[in-house]
Formats: structure tokens, sequence, C-alpha cells
């Protein structure tokens, strides 16, 4: 049957599932891959598939497998799927053929009495031995004439022994992920949205029209006209809520962009992440772990009182910007260090809140479009962050030569999910950039004061774990600052439980016993923003610029980004 009418059935720019590249070899004699997928669709029923002949042979079993010996369930066959199919797990949307939930419900091998797949499903009668994680035992498939002559009826039979019935808990319970169906359904890490009509928005000129316009906080996203203001039919029924503070949705850091889903992409800033919370005329303007930062910042929090709503609740980043218009968080700190002056932007891009409705669990773009509305009028420093495409590798291109920091990638129709880094949002990055805490420094050489260079590390399993030195990026006044809170926190042992240590029988860095009794310690208390050039084989920064401290992050959160 091969792969042409799975093609044909699905519209690969609406749904995630996978398109099947080219045939893989055949399976080997004996022993290969089965799954068994629940799938919540029109009616709940399990998809039983074999791996064989480089696709996987599929049929749709409405009561799923029988336990009891002789007994025997109807199997419809189905068509081919593709190899990768195996591991999807999550919701295909609803229009698309198969739209409903899927759960990788068993997996394991199989094998055929007689060795020979091809010509058992030839024949008809195909005499299975599961070995699956649920499935263990003797079953057997067989082709029966169906209505009207039909040869896609199969029923599946429960050969050898009987098998024990599984709990209710182990019956809705994937084997990949441990989630119930409902917690797949939930979760919408699989969730794209269909009925759209994707437009080519790759031309290099449209490009860098809409990241400059996504500078200035202009969006120039043509705008659906059915979602405008909170009361309208098209929008669901609504929570009431109170504005408060909401933890940030995180974004999880991917190498390369994924080539399935319904993404839209907004430009990546350097700056600190907040929740602006808008009542009447008060506002907070707190940082990701709450700290008030109105007093920084007060001309961002006399801006947001002019947002024409009595409430709201705003996710958004707080930037400087340099003479190219780029956000800068080493600028960002030397505003209050150095007294420099450059101008300081808000950009918004999620709005949580309106006017006692909750927004969290509409879809992104509703909650974009009503943002975009709420900020029209409102002048520096906000600025709406809107979307600039959906072809991530040709605006990674034009925003590196720009010199920006990348992208941030969103599903679609993805809901707001506090505190999680579910993977319904992403960052690309162009630069290599990320926290580290700060375990102690080195005593200052040559002209240089206060110190030479700090320590830093990542938390893994609870642990702290030396990342390197970082010795450039300092200013006369930011060594000064360091070096008064480096003294307020001093320790007398090392907080790094890999140092000092040897690879490859040298020290790491350098760093032999009796230079660690020269060291400084301090409690690791201090986050700190730093920028370098790549990690190292054995596990370092490379040529790592210190840009500032961090107060929105407390240090038991930062771990190696990869």
């Amino acid at each position: 049957m091969g792969l042409t009418d799975y093609k044909r059935k699905r519209d690969f720019k609406r749904t995630s599932e996978p398109k099947g590249g080219k045939p893989k070899p055949k399976a080997v004699r004996g022993a290969s891959r089965f799954v068994i997928q629940k799938h919540d669709a029109r009616r709940l029923h399990y998809d039983f598939r074999l791996e064989m002949e480089g696709v996987l042979k599929s049929w749709a079993v409405p009561k799923g497998l029988p336990w009891k010996q002789g007994e025997k369930h109807l199997a419809v066959e189905v068509e081919d799927h593709p190899i990768d199919y195996a591991e999807f797990e999550g919701v295909i949307p609803e229009g698309q053929y198969g739209g409903g939930t899927v759960m990788v419900w068993d997996r394991g091998k199989y094998f055929i009495y007689g060795e020979q797949p091809l010509k058992s499903l030839q024949d008809g009668k195909l005499h299975l031995v599961l070995e699956g994680e649920k499935a263990k035992g003797e079953w057997t498939l067989v082709r029966i004439r169906g209505r009207d002559g039909e040869k896609n009826q199969w029923l599946i039979l429960k050969t050898g022994s009987s098998a024990k019935p599984l709990s209710k808990k182990r019956e809705d319970e994937s084997v990949k992920s441990g989630r119930t169906m409902k917690q797949i359904a939930d979760d919408r890490d699989a969730e794209w949205e269909s009925n759209r009509e994707e437009k080519d928005q790759s031309a290099t000129s449209t490009l860098k029209t809409r990241i400059k316009a996504a500078l200035v906080g202009r969006d120039l996203q043509a705008r659906r006209k059915d979602t405008g203001r909170l009361g309208d039919p098209s929008l669901p029924e609504l929570p009431a809520a109170k504005p408060r503070f909401i933890e940030p949705m995180k974004p999880r850091l991917l190498e390369k962009p994924p080539t399935t889903g319904d993404w839209m992409y907004e430009l990546k800033f350097d700056g600190i992440r907040a929740i602006a919370v808008k009542i009447d005329k008060k506002v907070s303007l707190l940082s990701r772990n709450e700290n008030e930062l109105a007093r920084r910042f007060p001309e961002i929090v006399e801006a947001i009182k002019n947002f024409p709503a009595r409430e709201c609740v705003i996710d958004g980043e707080i930037v400087a910007l340099d003479d190219e218009g780029r956000s800068s968080f080493q600028l960002l700190q030397a505003l209050e260090l150095e007294g420099r002056k450059s101008p300081v932007r808000f950009y918004v891009f999620d709005l949580l809140q309106l006017d006692g409705k909750s927004l969290i669990k509409l879809p992104l773009g509703q909650r974009k479009e009503l943002l975009a509305k709420l900020s029209e009028g409102v002048a520096d420093p906000i600025r709406f962050s809107g979307e600039i495409g959906s072809d991530a590798t040709k605006l990674l291109a034009e925003v590196k030569r720009r010199g920006l920091e990348g992208l941030i990638g969103k599903q679609r129709v993805s809901v707001y999910e506090s505190g999680r880094r579910s993977g319904a949002w992403i960052k690309l990055k162009c630069v290599n950039e990320q926290e580290f805490v700060i375990g102690g420094y080195t005593p200052p050489q040559g002209s240089r004061k206060y110190f030479g260079a700090i320590l830093v590390g990542y938390y893994r399993d609870k642990k702290l774990f030396f990342a390197g030195k970082v010795g450039t990026g300092f200013t006369g006044r930011s060594l000064s600052m360091l070096h008064k809170k480096f003294q307020q926190e001093e320790r007398d042992d090392c907080p790094f439980v890999d140092l000092p240590s040897k690879q490859k029988g040298k020290w790491v860095q350098g760093i032999t016993p009796s230079i660690m009794r020269k060291m400084h310690w301090v409690n690791p208390v201090l986050v700190c923003e730093v920028k370098f050039a790549e990690w190292t084989r054995d596990g370092k920064l490379r040529a790592p610029v210190f840009l500032g401290l961090r107060e929105d992050k407390k240090p038991k959160e930062v771990v190696r980004e990869a």
C-alpha cells in the first residue's frame, strides 16, 4: 500500500504528524517493532501497528486487544503509516484526518511464526508473539471477508494462554510519557491549529521590513477581525480573575527550528522579563522572581497607566537600546552603575488578564490580537512585540546579520503555562549567552583593582559545577560594586563540587590545590549574565564576557542551557 493513501489524507501544513521520508530497509527476519496507539478521534479506538517493509502496517481496533484465550475483536486495516509515527503522541487538530488525542499505549518487539512477515500478511494470517511493556504473549491477526467483499476486515484473536487484563490506571497510562489521555490533551505539546492559510513571507525585503517594524513596536501582521473585545461572540466564556502576578511562561532552548507545527516568531530581546499589573492607576512592575522594578523604571510605570483598561496583566521585556536600536543587557546595567543615558523600552508580547477576566486559556493568537488593540495609541516606552514571520531559517539569517539576539518561537494555539517550560514556546539564539552563579574570584593582578576574574558555575542535581573564569567585561565602577557584594558573602570553603579536578592528567583551568588557597570564595547567591564564544570539549566557557548581575533569577534555577 505504501504511504500514498496516508499522505493523500493529510495536510502537513496543518498537522504535526510526520510525513515519512524515504522507505527504510526491510525489517530483519524474526523480530521487529510494534506500537499500539490509543486514539480518541470520532470514536475511541486503538491503532495496532507493525513495522514491516519500511512502513507501519496498521489496523484500527475499536475494542483494543482481547486478553482471554479464544476471544476475538474486530480489526480494520487502514493505510500504512511512516516509521516516524511510532513515536507520535499528542493532539491531531480538529478538522484533520484522525483529529483527536493520541497516546503511545504500548510498544515493543514482535515475532512472526515462520519468520516471513510479508508472506504471512499477504496470506491474511499473522501468528504474532508480542513482547511489549503491556502486551506479552500470543495473538493472531486473520483476514475475513467483510460486507460487500471488503478486504480490509480482520479479526485479532487471543491465542496461546490468556493474559491478565490491565488495571484501570495502567490502561490509561502512556508507556512513553506516563501521562493519561486527559493530560496529553491538556498539555497540548503536539497540538497545531488547522484551517489556516500560510502566506509566503520569505522575501528578504519583507523580512527586513517586519524586523524593523518589530524593533519600533509596530505590528505589520494582518489581524483577524473576529476577535477584538471581551464580550465578542467569537470569544469563549472566560473565567473571572483578579489582577495579580503570574509567573512567566518559559521558552525551551533549541539548536535548530522545529520542522512541524504552526509557529509564529518574534524577536528575542536581551533585557529583564517583567510582568506589569495594572489596577486602575496603581501599577506594579515585577521581575520573574517578583522583585518590584517600579522605582528603577518609573517611566514604564507611568506609561502602563495609559493603557485603556481598568485592569490588566501584561507579560513583556524591559530593555535598553543601543545606537542601532538593538537591545543590550550591558547597557541596562550601565544605566544604574554609571549613569549612562540609553532609551529604555518595555516590549509587551502577551496579555494574561483583562478587566476581571483571565485570558491564559485562550490561544496565543487571540491573546496577541487583544494586546495589539490594547496597545494602539500607547506611546514609548511601551512597544508591542508582534509576529515577524513563520520561516525561522530565513528569519534567523536576517536577525544574525543585524546583530540581534535571536528568535522566540511560539505555537499559535498555545495556552499560557505559568512557570512551565513545556516546549510550546522555544528560543533560537544567534549568540551564546546565559546566566551563571558566582562562586568566587581571583586576586587582582597588575593595575586592576579589587579582583582579577570571577569564577562561575551552574547547578546540576542540586550541586554547583564550575563553568570557567570570567575576566573581561568589567568597568572600574562594576569592579568596585561587585567587590563590595563579594565581601558581604565571603566564605572559607569552595562552593564548587568539582574544584580542584583533573582532566586528562591536567588541572582544570590551571587551578591547582595550591592556587585554590589563594582564591576568594563567596556564597553562591549572586547571578550574572555572561556572553561567550562556545562551550569547550571539557565543558568550560571559551572567551566569556561579563555583562552584568541578574537580580531577576534565583541561583538554584541556573542550569547549563542545552
